[in-house]
């Protein structure tokens, strides 16, 4: 076998969510060992399954729970916005309702890091105020809808490679009613990453064969029909957009995404695909919606992000050795972040099988994508509110905007 062939094998695997629970489990091992800046504790497992499974029930009492992703924030304050797209185009063929609705949902996913403590949008048409995930996805929701995304004024519900090359910043402000007094974290960075979208649209028309980021349901049609599974649907966006990522590692010219150096485990590469993974649960629900039917959803991982891994923290499932490392900020590619990364995706397997356990489902009809909306996440929210009033992670991280 070619070099080249074995390239590509490291890097079909470093895409893969094989990849992401690989290196997890060895940094749950080294932490057994007491090889990691991080103890386990097992024996909080049980009241932290307690903790997510309560907050299920308060969330969910049905059980009636969607896959977690961008479009739980198009319904913040009881607003079903996404309803109202769906009613606009309801007389439009199914595939190409699920190319408005990716169109929506692809550049929403990838302008949802984080927005800081003071930025907040007000919505006219509800008089409503949100801040933080659900901020960022109304907004983005309105930047779409209004035709900001679509380079004809004739059909404003697309985004397009042109309208996403061409977006302002000016625009991007107004809309995200961005001011001196309301403040956006990383604007130029999330333009930056809309750009970078509408290039790699543009660009490959394999993928993209309409020059719409919506047109991936072609791609994905014609590949493999109407199954998909969760795997192949995550190669899909990594393969996509794995190019609008800032400087991040490469292997045989293809960009690794979430992917970090971490030596101390075999291969001595760290993969995550945290916002990729998040993007693929939230293209999920409108591909379903055009008839395609997803298998192996359950293959993908929980999210390495600071919600989920924060409960971790906060519930003491695990506890830093060194308390004061909680007061220093931290890069991402750092030992210590990429550790509690992985802690926190081998934990939510965990947590997420003894959750399914007591709810006397299978991981088929509860996957964990069902586990991270329905518990995990909400509860990493309540637990960081009740240990600190603005709500902020255990561990401070210095983001780029591309990681968390």
């Amino acid at each position: 076998m070619s070099n080249v062939s074995y390239a590509m094998e490291g890097v079909d695997f470093l895409l893969s969510p094989q990849a992401v629970r690989h290196s997890a489990e060895q940094i749950l091992e080294l932490t057994q060992k007491g090889q990691t800046h991080f103890n386990y504790h097992p024996e909080k497992m049980n009241g932290v399954v307690n903790y997510v499974l309560q907050v299920i029930r308060e969330n969910y009492p049905e059980l009636d729970i969607p896959f977690h992703s961008r479009w739980g924030h198009f319904k913040a304050g009881q607003v079903d916005r996404a309803s109202w797209l769906r009613k606009r185009i309801q007389h439009l063929d199914p595939m190409e309702q699920a190319r408005i609705k990716l169109d929506l949902v692809i550049p929403s996913v990838l302008l949802d890091a984080g927005a800081g403590n003071i930025w907040s949008f007000k919505e006219e048409s509800t008089g409503k105020i949100f801040q933080r995930s659900e901020g960022l996805g109304i907004a983005s929701y309105y930047l779409f809808i209004i035709g900001y995304l679509s380079d004809d004024l004739d059909e404003p519900l697309q985004a397009t490679d042109l309208g996403l090359r061409t977006l302002s910043r000016e625009a991007l402000c107004k809309i995200f009613q961005v001011s001196s007094r309301n403040p956006l974290v990383g604007v130029e960075g999330r333009l930056q990453l809309l750009h970078n979208l509408g290039k790699a649209v543009a660009e490959k028309k394999d993928i993209f064969p309409l020059g719409r980021p919506g047109s991936m349901v072609d791609y994905l049609d014609a590949k493999y029909g109407k199954t998909v599974t969760g795997p192949q649907l995550l190669r899909a966006v990594l393969d996509g957009l794995g190019d609008i990522w800032p400087g991040r590692m490469q292997m045989n010219g293809v960009n690794l995404g979430d992917t970090w150096k971490y030596p101390k485990i075999s291969g001595g590469m760290a993969s995550f695909h945290k916002l990729s993974q998040w993007m693929t649960y939230s293209l999920m629900e409108p591909l379903i919606e055009a008839g395609f039917k997803l298998t192996d959803i359950d293959q993908l991982t929980g999210l390495a992000e600071y919600r989920n891994g924060g409960l971790l923290l906060d519930l003491g499932l695990i506890t830093l050795k060194d308390p004061a490392k909680a007061e220093e900020t931290h890069t991402p590619d750092s030992e210590i972040v990429i550790e509690w990364r992985g802690l926190t995706v081998s934990l939510l397997d965990r947590i997420g099988q003894a959750v399914q356990r007591e709810l006397k489902k299978d991981s088929t009809e509860f996957p964990l994508a069902k586990v991270l909306e329905g518990g995990t996440w909400w509860a990493g929210r309540k637990a960081a509110k009740d240990k600190r009033a603005d709500g902020s992670p255990p561990l401070r991280i210095q983001s780029d905007g591309t990681v968390f």
